[in-house]
């Protein structure tokens, strides 16, 4: 008994021996590792957009009526002057002729007034000084008589009479002379009423052109909201036209990417319907304010060359450029053990030892980030936080670039998704 005890003690040993040199030979556990080199890097922003003219118009109508006639369908081109829209205009039309009749009253009565009312001003105030020089002759002959006594005073009162009515008469055509001159009151009467009836007519006539609705400008028709035979009223859209101008594009952006953002930056686009037809654009403007229920910020891009595709309200990726380097060394993402602002901790594999390094660093893509200062060229990162500093380590390079590959891939589909629902 004793002997087997003995005998299984030795083989337990033996065991154990074996273990060791074997972990001995194999040494610590891998761990997936890059080797740091420096080369040509590019940071991107990728983002959804919209297509959004500049200058987009409602056109509606100024006057509440039945819809004639609509001479433009959606997506037309249109030029500036263009007849787009007409009204029923049977009563403004009767409305104007009326206006224009009471037009031509008003003038023919000033002419009037300046002609034949002016020549027989002339014959009654004419008249009126025969009548005044007769019966101022008559109460001289009369005073002549009664002072040598062959007529009555009576008939001196009634020569006198004669002579003040015939006075007055002369007075009173003088005065109606004087209304039909220039600045008379009779013309200025007429010639304010005249004035009214054109006015009636202007205003007639404005009405009346009211019932055309024309383009203001070239552009396109976007939408189209009403048939022949509705009836309208002033306040409601109509038609909605894109005028002819500069393409943008619009996109609200998160507000964490806003210090990579500026204006003049080159970017590319794809339309998601057209996702192989890339083309250039570049950022134009970023709002001056941030959406606090969204916490993102308008930003605008200007397209030089709008391809023939392009549609308002379209959607879009866009990428812009935010920042290159021709040489930099960089780390994958997945190497920083900590971050503070721009400071980060990365594991480094120095002399089959873990050595803790901070790190300064700059750019930044979906997957890695420049390094500015605590890494050298060639110096092997840790990708995974598996031997903490201190301790023995195996750098995996082949590990490591399998996972790079991996977790680059996973990246950008998972940013492409993010923008495209954004």
């Amino acid at each position: 008994m004793s002997r087997m005890r003995s005998r299984w003690w030795w083989a337990v040993g033996a065991l154990s021996v074996v273990v060791v040199g074997v972990v001995w030979r194999l040494g610590p556990p891998g761990v997936p590792a890059v080797a740091v080199q420096a080369g040509p890097m590019q940071q991107k922003l990728l983002f959804s957009a919209r297509v959004a003219h500049p200058q987009r118009v409602e056109i509606g109508a100024t006057l509440t009526g039945r819809v004639a006639q609509v001479a433009v369908a959606e997506g037309a081109l249109v030029k500036a002057g263009e007849p787009l829209l007409r009204l029923e205009d049977s009563e403004l039309q009767a409305a104007l002729a009326q206006a224009q009749a009471a037009e031509r009253q008003a003038a023919a009565r000033v002419q009037g007034l300046r002609g034949s009312g002016r020549s027989s001003a002339a014959a009654g105030m004419a008249q009126a000084e025969a009548v005044l020089r007769a019966a101022d002759a008559e109460h001289r002959r009369t005073q002549d008589l009664v002072a040598r006594g062959f007529l009555s005073a009576a008939r001196l009162d009634e020569a006198l009479r004669a002579l003040n009515v015939a006075q007055a008469q002369l007075a009173a055509a003088q005065a109606q002379g004087g209304a039909l001159a220039e600045q008379g009151t009779d013309i200025a009467q007429a010639q304010a009423q005249w004035a009214v009836a054109q006015a009636t007519t202007q205003a007639a006539l404005a009405r009346l052109a009211q019932v055309q609705l024309r383009a203001p400008a070239d552009g396109r028709v976007l939408s189209r909201s009403v048939e022949p035979g509705q009836i309208v009223q002033p306040g409601r859209a109509l038609l909605t036209l894109a005028l002819a101008g500069a393409t943008q594009l619009e996109a609200a952006v998160d507000e964490r990417y806003l210090q990579q953002l500026r204006p003049g930056q080159a970017a590319t686009a794809r339309a998601d319907a057209f996702p192989n037809d890339r083309f250039k654009a570049q950022v134009l403007s970023i709002a001056p304010l941030v959406d606090a229920q969204r916490g993102s910020v308008v930003v605008k891009l200007a397209v030089a060359e709008p391809p023939a595709f392009l549609r308002e309200d379209m959607s879009l990726t866009v990428e812009v450029l935010t920042g290159t380097r021709d040489r930099a060394l960089a780390v994958p993402l997945a190497a920083l053990r900590s971050e503070e602002g721009a400071r980060a901790t990365v594991w480094v594999a120095v002399g089959g030892r873990v050595e803790a390094r901070t790190v300064q660093l700059g750019l930044r893509t979906l997957d890695a980030a420049e390094v500015q200062s605590g890494l050298n060229a060639g110096d092997v990162v840790l990708l995974a936080a598996t031997r903490a500093p201190g301790l023995s380590v195996k750098a995996d390079l082949a590990a490591g670039a399998a996972l790079r590959t991996q977790a680059a891939g996973e990246d950008a589909a998972s940013g492409l998704s993010n923008a495209m629902g954004r």
